[in-house]
């Protein structure tokens, strides 16, 4: 039986959340399973509850400590471009945050692996995972720059943040046939996101469209 709290009521509601998989239809999402995955995940429980009724708009919204919740379009045409690849046995997340990308990629993917710099975000993220009952994601408190060498190679590959230059690490952990969906800081304050697409001959790179994230820091804060 789902609980009140997860089920939502008022701007919180099922009805409410089906408007925004609409509208994310509208904006061109195709893939079924990560609108099915949208629609069935809580967004109103990673937020705090003064900014609930907003839970469901189309627009990122702060979290503390500097952070925010992805656009939910952002969330689903990163992992819609992620499960392009067919195969998502193994992904990385760069960027746990509150823990709203990785319960979707959690529903695509056999097994999630997050990693977030900010120890008192992972905590409450967490408790989130623990609420969801998702069962296949494995969370860390590190310096997302250097991936996670020990659970690699990932058939994919997201980060929610924003480097300068896409860190070495994360594409020598992409394995081949794997792809990254990372936003990348370009001059003049642009960011524009990008699909990097690992193979025997190397790395493809498109530029998918242009997006507003934090940037991606390196060290930790405890």
């Amino acid at each position: 039986m789902i609980s009140k709290n997860l089920a939502g009521i008022g701007m919180t509601s099922q009805r409410t959340r089906s408007r925004l998989i609409q509208r994310l239809r509208d904006k061109g999402i195709v893939s079924e399973q990560v609108l099915a995955v949208m629609e069935k995940t809580p967004r109103h429980i990673f937020i705090d509850e003064a900014l609930s009724h907003r839970a469901y708009e189309d627009s990122a919204l702060p979290i503390g400590m500097g952070q925010t919740i992805s656009q939910p379009y952002i969330v689903a045409r990163m992992t819609e471009l992620l499960a392009m690849s067919g195969k998502l046995d193994d992904v990385l997340e760069v960027g746990t945050g509150c823990g709203y990308q990785t319960s979707i990629l959690a529903g695509v993917a056999r097994r999630v692996y997050t990693i977030e710099r900010i120890k008192p975000l992972l905590k409450q993220a967490a408790e989130r995972f623990k609420t969801l009952q998702l069962h296949n994601v494995t969370f860390q408190h590190g310096d997302g720059y250097l991936g996670w060498p020990a659970q690699a190679p990932f058939d994919g590959i997201i980060v929610t943040a924003a480097p300068e230059q896409i860190p070495q690490p994360l594409i020598d952990q992409l394995a081949i046939g794997g792809r990254m969906v990372i936003p990348v800081s370009m001059p003049q304050g642009i960011q524009q996101l990008h699909l990097l697409e690992k193979s025997e001959e190397g790395i493809s790179r498109m530029r998918v469209e242009e997006v507003k994230f934090v940037p991606l820091l390196g060290g930790i804060i405890e």
